[in-house]
């Protein structure tokens, strides 16, 4: 894989004590500066705004380009999980649920780690088939998780939906199961607290140390039945209280929920609920971890839980998914590296033309508030990777530099701010992305297949048909022989047939 150099700038300020929980949590500023993707079709050949924001200031853009791309760090990976999901079943996902980013995110990378706390800066990119056009990708990593006997104690509050929709198989059986594993995975100096909601909410078990309790825990979990309707808003509400109460200092404190988010009864606007706990999240620091089951999900309101409670989420459809979920991304990812991490990505005017962010619509974060660190970033733990894919237009002939990726975040013991860098030169792009490393072309492949089941059609330059993708795919995974990029093949082959059919 083609590196490039990076280089650390260290900015000391006033130490500030924080604690949060890993979580690779993304809340984006969503003021007058955030920035909307819109979808274009590249082979009409027609000019793609680098950045959305209404035709006038599109307008406005062609005569003063902004060659700033700012967003909040994010690798939530359940819009992929669910779109397999729902192929699985055989239909189609509903396009309002594909995001890009998530799908490329589904993908672990082998990016340069660092050796410390932060991330390490991997930029690297490749021409596709359409003239001038390229994919430029942005990785980030944090350091390996390996260092395990050094994380804080656990205090995780699981609010679990025990309504009627989750007696569906693969709901509330597969939480059970999971939190099962789960609690026999976790440390003797780790506490759990366990809420249920259906139409009302109610603390089962509050904040409970597992040294001497597992019994007591287990016996909790296998106990859980389901009820009536789904009264979400209680359960978080709930959930937070019982988590404040169970609070530790020194601890990593997290509100888990586990729900298919088919809220019909009380509050069921994220906004609402959300604010009714604000007080809770500013004031100690508890991060939200989303959860999704059921072939019937309300990934939107999950989504926007997550986005707004500085968490993130993930969805998963059976035993293998959840229980690495359970037993494995939540037990060892307790440790925080990284907090309010934003990245902003400079393209040289001198050799873009222009360029576009693929997905993170949700994440756009205004320019100037780069190095405003009141504004959310992303919290990120350990043995995570980050990517970002552009589509740029670089201008005929162009040769030298062609873009900066900066990441910024706060040391979350001390809250002081760091900032690392990666470049990349027009003459270090691949020719093609299919000959390009494995990394990339997964990354590619990931991409253009959420691309093909959006809203309105390809609107990545070189798009290929989901049969031809099929094939990229194959290739892919006959060669990287791992389980990833085959179900990733799986994927696209059930979605060509469905779109035969449609």
């Amino acid at each position: 894989m083609e590196r490039f150099r990076t280089r650390t700038a260290l900015l000391a300020l006033t130490a500030v004590s924080g604690l949060l929980l890993t979580a690779c949590s993304g809340g984006a500023d969503s003021g007058e500066g955030s920035k909307a993707a819109d979808r274009h079709d590249y082979s009409a050949g027609q000019p793609a705004p680098a950045q959305s924001r209404g035709a006038e200031e599109r307008d406005d853009r062609r005569e003063d380009p902004d060659h700033l791309s700012t967003f909040a760090l994010d690798v939530d990976t359940a819009s992929y999980d669910y779109a397999r999901r729902a192929l699985a079943d055989g239909r189609l996902p509903d396009p309002s649920t594909v995001r890009p980013e998530e799908f490329v995110n589904s993908f672990r990378q082998d990016y340069d780690r660092p050796d410390g706390d932060g991330f390490s800066v991997t930029v690297d990119g490749a021409r596709t088939d359409d003239e001038d056009w390229s994919l430029v990708r942005v990785g980030l990593a944090t350091r390996t998780a390996e260092r395990t006997g050094e994380r804080p104690p656990a205090a995780l509050t699981f609010v679990i939906d025990v309504s009627g929709s989750m007696a569906e198989p693969g709901r509330l059986d597969l939480a059970q199961e999971s939190l099962s594993v789960m609690t026999d995975r976790l440390r003797d100096n780790d506490s759990v607290a366990l809420v249920t909601f259906s139409d009302e909410a109610e603390t089962v078990l509050p904040m409970t140390r597992l040294d001497g309790n597992r019994d007591e825990i287990q016996d909790a979990i296998s106990d859980l039945d389901t009820q009536d309707s789904t009264n979400l808003g209680a359960g978080v509400e709930t959930g937070y209280e019982t988590a404040v109460e169970g609070l530790r200092k020194g601890a990593t404190n997290r509100v888990v929920l586990v729900s298919d988010a088919l809220a019909n009864t009380g509050d069921t606007d994220a906004d609402t609920i959300l604010e009714r706990i604000a007080g809770e999240r500013r004031e100690h620091g508890i991060t939200l971890f989303g959860v999704g089951v059921g072939s019937d999900y309300g990934d939107a309101l999950m989504e926007d839980l997550a986005d707004k409670g500085d968490g993130h989420t993930v969805y998963v459809s059976d035993s293998d998914e959840a229980r690495k979920v359970f037993s494995e991304q939540l037990p060892r990812n307790i440790d925080l590296t990284a907090r309010d991490a934003k990245a902003q990505v400079a393209f040289d005017p001198e050799t873009v033309e222009e360029f576009r962010l693929v997905g993170y619509d949700n994440r756009r974060v205004a320019d100037e508030d780069f190095r405003d660190d009141r504004v959310d970033g992303g919290e990120v733990g350990p043995g995570h990777t980050v990517t970002a894919l552009y589509a740029v237009r670089t201008k005929p002939g162009a040769e030298g530099h062609l873009a900066t990726a900066t990441v910024r975040w706060l040391d979350p013991g001390t809250r002081a701010p760091h900032e690392e860098t990666g470049d990349l030169e027009a003459d270090a792009l691949d020719d093609s992305v299919w000959s390009a490393n494995r990394g990339l072309r997964t990354t590619a492949t990931a991409a253009y297949f959420a691309d093909a089941l959006g809203t309105s059609g390809p609107s990545l330059p070189g798009a290929l048909s989901l049969d031809e993708l099929f094939e990229r795919a194959g290739d892919l995974a006959d060669r990287a022989k791992d389980g990833e990029t085959r179900r990733l093949a799986e994927a696209i082959d059930m979605a060509r047939r469905l779109k035969r059919t449609d």
